[in-house]
């Protein structure tokens, strides 16, 4: 079937149109520089033409409160809109774990404001919640750092590889809608602070973690479990350990 996957230039959605025609459907990689902005509205409705489903995995360019609630409220609801014209089926969102949990944080609040707009829109929908990226750790840390010191909150993390994100998100694509969510999250359960402190070392990076309770991600002090999934959610293979080799980060 026709799988239209917004963002589909971008990590994930890369992956996901690889791994959708690899099974014979006709996946197509939408976005700004394909020729498709669901900001503008540009290409949506030709996109939309044939498509049986629709896979959102673009972010905000920006990730300042504001900027951020505007670009998931414009973007989805001018998609929603372009999907219900073209009689889309199946809508399926990835998002972020813990979402529901912490609407002070402004792009956990964007996300809800996502969400809201697909559950309400009567087009059939699955939404995927996901722990942090493998892929996305050094840019983590340097978020972090402050001069040759990483600050981490000694809270609960599990990222996960993109590579089983995709897998994840696909499968979901092509079955019946969930009309709700679905978790998942890598193998391994571990601190923050603890994590990051073991991948500088394996990325042979000089700077320090410290351990920071009050430290901020997002903007915000996190509790404990803000960032891992809960019981029965869907769980990755791949440790970070097995990961790297394959994925080794930049020399510092």
């Amino acid at each position: 079937m026709k799988i239209v996957v917004i963002g589909g230039t971008g990590l994930i959605g890369s992956k996901l149109v690889a791994k959708l025609g690899e099974h014979g459907h006709e996946a197509v990689a939408a976005a700004p520089n394909t020729g498709v902005d669901t900001l503008t509205g540009e290409g949506l409705a030709e996109a939309m033409t044939g498509t049986s489903v629709v896979i959102d995995v673009s972010n905000s360019p920006s990730f300042e409160d504001a900027e951020v609630l505007k670009f998931f409220e414009t973007s989805t609801g001018n998609l929603l809109a372009a999907e219900a014209e073209a009689g889309v089926k199946h809508h399926v969102a990835l998002s972020v774990v813990g979402t529901g949990g912490r609407p002070d944080i402004g792009y956990f609040r964007a996300k809800i404001a996502q969400e809201n707009l697909i559950k309400d829109s009567g087009i059939p929908f699955s939404i995927v919640h996901a722990t942090q990226f493998f892929e996305f750790a050094r840019r983590i840390a340097d978020g972090a750092t402050d001069g040759d010191t990483v600050r981490m909150p000694p809270v609960a993390f599990q990222p996960i590889a993109g590579d089983e994100v995709a897998r994840v998100v696909g499968r979901t694509a092509v079955g019946e809608p969930l009309n709700g969510a679905i978790e998942i999250g890598g193998p391994e359960r571990t601190r923050m602070d603890d994590f990051f402190r073991d991948a500088l070392i394996a990325w042979g990076d000089k700077r320090t973690v410290v351990t920071d309770p009050h430290a901020h991600y997002f903007g915000a002090e996190l509790n404990e479990t803000d960032l891992v999934p809960g019981d029965g959610a869907t769980l990755g293979e791949i440790t970070y350990a097995e990961w790297l080799p394959n994925n080794p980060a930049p020399a510092q």
